[in-house]
């Protein structure tokens, strides 16, 4: 079972040692791209060339799903999908597009515990998120069931919670929403399938609804795909009485169509 990157972590000793000791660690775990692999001056960092692979996503958008647009729009427009039927969530914004070209950073921090990349992931998060987070009261990682969260040893919504917390000043609450059901992986899955596999997956817990009534809410993940997983975690903090649910993640699948060129 495959760790997070030991070498990768922030060491907080200050002065010479510290330096020195960061030194030692790069000497044996160079800084690597966390795309490329190319070596790089800091953890974290991309090689100057992995930033043309990257389709990072900016408004003209929808402004209820956040699918972006290839012509100009205003902006309030909503996509056709949207039009037909609203998402369960307010808003939901990503920071690119996950594609062959990006995927490797997802994934690498999904299923190789590859967290050298956080800090630039919540920074890029914060930054499409402009018009969700300010005025939120909690980020809201999308949980794991416990058998999953014991075989990954790591919850990397949670991770790139606190990333977004860290850039943005909005408190993480990872004890509102829990996984009520294990579920088989989406991969694989068609839209209608996926909605099925997570209906009813996950729920307020016991206690805690009080505490979210009225409360400005933002579901963090890692990719937007369909958005079967993040409707299911709107829903039962709507029932609870949030305020607003919106959502954010790393990355969201984008039809080639809807590609701003």
């Amino acid at each position: 079972m495959k760790r997070p990157w030991g070498g990768y972590a922030r060491f907080g000793a200050a002065g010479k040692a510290g330096a020195a000791l960061r030194r030692l660690i790069d000497l044996v775990w160079p800084p690597l791209s966390p795309l490329s692999g190319r070596p790089v001056s800091e953890p974290g960092l991309l090689d100057p060339a992995d930033w043309t692979q990257i389709q990072f996503l900016a408004p003209p958008w929808c402004a209820s799903c956040g699918v972006p647009f290839a012509y100009p729009s205003a902006p309030e427009m909503i996509c056709p999908a949207c039009h037909a039927r609203a998402p369960a969530y307010d808003r939901a914004r990503s920071a690119f597009v996950y594609d062959a070209s990006s995927r490797a950073l997802a994934l690498g921090l999904k299923h190789a515990g590859r967290t050298d990349g956080l800090s630039a992931y919540g920074r890029w998060m914060a930054r499409a998120g402009a018009d969700v987070l300010p005025g939120a009261d909690a980020l809201i990682p999308v949980p794991l069931h416990a058998r999953r969260l014991r075989q990954r040893r790591f919850n990397q919504s949670l991770l790139l919670a606190q990333a977004v917390s860290r850039a943005s000043g909005v408190p993480v609450d990872a004890h509102v929403l829990m996984r009520v059901r294990a579920t088989p992986t989406q991969g694989g899955l068609s839209a209608d399938g996926r909605k099925r596999n997570v209906a009813g997956a996950f729920a307020v817990r016991d206690g805690r609804a009080g505490a979210i009534e009225g409360k400005r809410l933002v579901i963090i993940d890692d990719v937007h795909t369909t958005g079967a997983t993040l409707e299911a975690c709107a829903r039962p903090l709507k029932r609870a009485g949030a305020a607003s649910v919106c959502v954010l993640t790393l990355a969201r699948v984008v039809k080639p169509v809807n590609l701003i060129k």
